[in-house]
């Protein structure tokens, strides 16, 4: 008799980024925690950044990130993957890249090393695309699988993108669609087409390596990844650390196929009302944004793109690199950098009223 094969998502009660603490939670807890001063600290935790950073050299500062969750695919290697990309991906939101990893497991033995074996063989085939190193790793028993790394890259000290600089006049460019928290959801209540899926992993399994290649050649004013906070979270904390509103442009957004339409159909992961709770009331809505598109701005994203905000001057030159580049994701501009206003972000249809 054939072995049955294992779904990974039944044992998981969130999918991958939307396994995320609720931000205020963490806004409170952290905002209690003591300080620490090291004038080698370029990057701590004041300003929501994507790592840390710290300088070793004149000319050579290590950052550092971690990051893990349950399962958001039922396939092992894939899970791996996605797990591998969006950690490394804070690498690459500080506009570094990383050399070192160690894996995070917790596992439950009842899944037996099979499957285990694919989960990291998916991780480790990740980090040696991204040039890095495997060096080893921690794992627990769990009832609940959990993957993920700590990983460590380099940057120049003078050349750190942190999520605050955006400046009046600058357009953002997002490198990744969004929508990979409702598909995610969708697959789960296995109501989610085999295209959709299909779409989002690849999505989800890219590297943001080829993006921040191609963006570390232009005047980047600040970056960083789409992730857990979704759309709207990792916008405002551009916003709030620049003193700046963000317009964003719904109809000009990338957007996984069938997104929407789940959104719709009400398969909207958990950590959206967490997100939308916390962040709704900093952003005002325009006419015409629909329920469906409120839920995809505020969808949490797994291995999401990297949000940058530049100078308008080098957006066609940008968006030309891009698409000579090894992306194989959409990407597109959508939105502006505006001066403070009421609100830190207005979402709104491009061309539309606030």
């Amino acid at each position: 008799m054939e072995k049955e094969k294992i779904r990974l998502t039944q044992f998981a009660k969130s999918a991958g980024c939307a396994a995320k603490l609720s931000p205020q939670i963490l806004s409170e807890v952290v905002g209690k925690l003591p300080r620490f001063s090291d004038e080698r600290l370029l990057v701590g935790v004041e300003t929501s950044d994507d790592a840390a950073v710290y300088q070793i050299s004149e000319d050579l500062a290590m950052i550092q990130t971690l990051d893990f969750f349950p399962p958001m695919a039922d396939d092992a290697y894939t899970f791996g993957q996605i797990a591998a990309a969006n950690a490394l991906s804070d690498i690459y939101a500080m506009g570094g890249e990383p050399k070192l990893a160690l894996n995070i497991v917790a596992y439950p033995n009842c899944l037996g090393a099979e499957t285990l074996g694919e989960i990291l063989a998916g991780g480790a085939d990740k980090v040696k695309e991204a040039g890095a190193v495997l060096a080893g790793g921690h794992s627990i028993n769990d009832e609940e699988p959990k993957y993920g790394m700590a990983v460590t890259g380099f940057v120049h000290p003078k050349k750190i993108w942190k999520n605050k600089g955006a400046m009046p006049g600058d357009v953002l460019i997002l490198t990744k669609p969004l929508g990979t928290g409702l598909i995610n959801t969708a697959v789960k209540a296995e109501l989610a087409s085999e295209a959709a899926a299909e779409k989002a992993v690849e999505s989800m399994t890219s590297l943001n390596k080829a993006a921040r290649d191609v963006l570390v050649q232009f005047p980047v004013h600040c970056c960083t990844d789409v992730t857990g906070f979704s759309l709207a979270g990792h916008g405002l904390e551009i916003a709030k650390a620049s003193e700046a509103t963000l317009e964003i442009w719904v109809n000009r957004l990338p957007v996984l196929p069938e997104a929407l339409s789940y959104a719709a159909m009400g398969l909207v992961p958990e950590g959206t009302y967490r997100n939308k709770r916390y962040q709704k009331p900093d952003i005002l809505f325009g006419e015409g944004v629909c329920e469906a598109e409120e839920d995809l701005i505020f969808d949490p994203q797994t291995s999401g793109g990297l949000l940058i905000s530049v100078e308008e001057a080098y957006a066609e030159e940008i968006l030309k690199a891009l698409k000579q580049s090894d992306i194989r994701t959409p990407f597109a501009v959508i939105g502006k950098v505006l001066e403070k206003k009421s609100t830190y972000m207005e979402v709104k249809k491009a061309g539309g009223k606030s």
